[in-house]
């Protein structure tokens, strides 16, 4: 599956925008790119919005990815 990044989140990727990934669970996806990247790993564990394919989820870690989906990941925004 391709990953993408959101521009803030860039930086700590080395500029890289995106990824393949093989993974099954939203869980993986990050755990992946937190190993691939240390930079970026405070961020994934803080919390970060992900979007499959358009739709977008918080706090769904075992979320499943389906096999090749567009995966997007963002900063979390907060709400008021």
């Amino acid at each position: 599956m391709e990953v993408r990044l959101g521009a803030t989140l860039r930086s700590k990727a080395g500029g890289k925008t995106s990824f393949e990934v093989e993974a099954g669970t939203i869980m993986q996806v990050l755990r992946q790119l937190g190993e691939r990247y240390p930079e970026l790993k405070p961020v994934l564990d803080k919390g970060v919005a992900v979007a499959i394919d358009g739709q977008l989820y918080r706090n769904a870690q075992l979320q499943q990815v389906p096999e090749g989906a567009e995966v997007y990941l963002m900063p979390r925004v907060a709400g008021g």
